[in-house]
């Protein structure tokens, strides 16, 4: 029986890290773990409480109140704000605008980071997010730090808006992505950080299979 590791892929907004983690856990058969999708709902928790969005006490106070929790349903993974499945209202520019806010607040994070580690404990799992292979899953057998050009990931997160048929221009995804980029860098609690012992992989002119097949060559290596 082939060993089960646990993989760890961080990189910016945009650079490619859900839709690769996603196809690369299936590829081996793995869970996978969208731990941006919980930060995703924990913002939708604070907005529809109307919680000022710069009281960290308050938007802790309130992530705390709401139960996040994650499901596979078939091979998909639909994220759950208490019973309500949210997987795709989660998805929407007003919620790319503020969630790097909601994410630098260290109350918000420790709660996120329990589940995630709990999550994980079995092996067999892909994992991605901002600092997994950092700060929640430090021993991961192995790390990938996803990057890519400014260009390249602003005309990525303009095609999903496009496909959720969301009207907004290429020079808004990028200001949003430059915002989101600055905020997670420079967070006091878990920034945005490539771990000692990740390998980087520049997915700027790389296709999604491209990225899955190189990340799975570092798998196997492994396994």
């Amino acid at each position: 029986m082939s060993k089960k590791i646990t993989i760890a892929i961080d990189g910016p907004a945009a650079s490619g890290k859900s839709t690769t983690a996603r196809l690369l856990a299936k590829k081996l058969g793995y869970l996978y773990i969208d731990t941006g999708a919980m930060y995703r709902a924990a913002t939708l928790a604070v907005l529809r409480a109307a919680v000022p969005v710069d009281d960290a006490g308050a938007v802790e106070e309130c992530v705390a109140q709401n139960h996040i929790h994650l499901e596979l349903i078939g091979d998909t993974q639909h994220t759950f704000l208490n019973e309500e499945d949210v997987s795709e209202r989660i998805r929407t520019p007003e919620i790319n605008r503020i969630i790097s806010i909601i994410a630098s607040y260290s109350g918000v994070r420790v709660q996120m980071v329990q589940q995630q580690r709990a999550l994980s404990r079995s092996g067999g799992v892909v994992m991605d997010g901002r600092d997994i292979g950092s700060v929640v899953l430090p021993d991961a057998d192995l790390k990938v730090f996803m990057v890519a050009s400014i260009e390249a990931r602003a005309r990525r997160r303009l095609k999903e808006l496009e496909e959720a048929q969301v009207s907004i221009s290429l020079e808004e995804v990028r200001r949003e992505i430059e915002n989101r980029d600055r905020i997670d860098s420079t967070r006091t609690h878990a920034p945005l950080v490539k771990a000692k012992d990740a390998r980087e992989l520049d997915t700027s002119a790389l296709s999604i299979e491209q990225q899955v097949d190189i990340i799975y060559g570092w798998a196997q290596e492994l396994i």
